[in-house]
C-alpha cells in the first residue's frame, strides 16, 4: 500500500499527506462537477469522504460525469462514487447519503464531523444553506458555480463570490450571500458567457442546461486541488 502514497509524498511530505489520511470531506452532489472531485480526492489519499446525492446514473450524464458508463447507468450515484472510491483506495472511510440536500432537512447531518465541505449542487437554496452552515460553524467550504453552457475550461478560477461577474448562477447566489449575511464564500465560476445552440431540451419535466466532457470536470478538479491545499495548509 505505500507504493500508492508514493507520488504524492514526494511532492507534499509526509506529515501533510497524514493529513490528507487523517481528513473528512463531505461532497454534496456526485454529478459532473461532484463526481470528478471525488474521483481526485480519493487519488489525494482524503481518509473519509462523505457523498450525498439522492440520483441514479442516466445516459444524458454520459458526456460529462465520471461515474457514468454504460455499465453504471440506473445505478445510484451514491453507489457508484463508494466503488469508484474504495477502487481507487481501499482504505478510505467511505459514508452515503441517498438524499436531496436541502434547508428542510440539514438537521440530518452532523457538521462537527467534517473538516471540509464541497458544494456541487444546482438548488440555490441548498447552495445558501450550505454556506451559512460553514460560515457559522467554521467549516471550510468552497461551492461551484454554473458549468453548463461553457465550453473553456480556461476560463475558470477560485474566488470569493462577492468577487464574481458574468455567471448568471454566481449572480443569484451573490445577492443571497449578502441577504442572508454570509460574509464571503469560495466558490469555483467561470467568466464564459453562457451558450448554447438548443435551449429546448427537457428532462423530468424542466429545461436542462448544455454541457460539456472538460468544463465540469475542471471544475471538479480545481475544487479537490483548493481542498487538499487548504488542508494541508493547515
Amino acid at each position: 500500500m505505500e507504493q500508492m502514497y508514493s507520488r504524492t509524498k514526494m511532492l507534499i511530505g509526509e506529515s501533510a499527506l497524514e493529513k490528507l489520511k487523517n481528513s473528512h470531506v463531505i461532497v454534496f452532489g456526485a454529478g459532473g462537477v461532484g463526481g470528478h472531485a471525488i474521483d481526485a480526492l480519493s487519488r489525494s489519499f482524503i481518509g473519509a469522504i462523505t457523498v450525498v446525492d439522492n440520483d441514479v446514473i442516466s445516459l444524458s450524464n454520459i458526456n460529462r460525469q465520471i461515474l457514468a458508463t454504460h455499465k453504471t447507468v440506473g445505478m445510484k450515484k451514491t453507489q457508484a462514487a463508494k466503488e469508484r472510491i474504495l477502487d481507487i483506495n481501499p482504505l478510505c472511510k467511505v459514508t452515503t447519503f441517498d438524499t436531496f440536500f436541502l434547508p428542510e432537512n440539514s438537521s440530518e447531518f452532523d457538521f462537527s464531523r467534517y473538516d471540509y465541505i464541497v458544494d456541487a449542487v444546482d438548488t440555490v437554496s441548498a447552495k445558501i444553506e450550505l454556506a451559512k452552515i460553514a460560515q457559522d460553524k467554521n467549516i471550510p467550504i468552497i461551492s461551484s458555480m454554473g458549468t453548463g453552457n461553457k465550453m473553456q475550461p480556461q476560463l475558470l478560477e477560485i474566488t470569493d463570490i462577492y468577487k464574481t461577474s458574468v455567471c448568471p448562477l454566481a449572480r443569484a447566489m451573490r445577492n443571497l450571500c449578502k441577504r442572508n449575511g454570509i460574509k464571503k464564500l469560495k466558490v469555483v465560476y467561470s467568466k464564459e458567457e453562457p451558450k448554447s445552440f438548443d435551449k429546448t431540451v427537457v428532462e423530468n419535466k424542466k429545461v436542462v442546461p448544455a454541457s460539456s466532457a472538460f468544463v465540469p470536470a475542471t471544475a471538479g478538479i480545481i475544487i479537490a486541488s483548493a481542498v487538499v491545499n487548504d488542508l494541508i495548509k493547515e
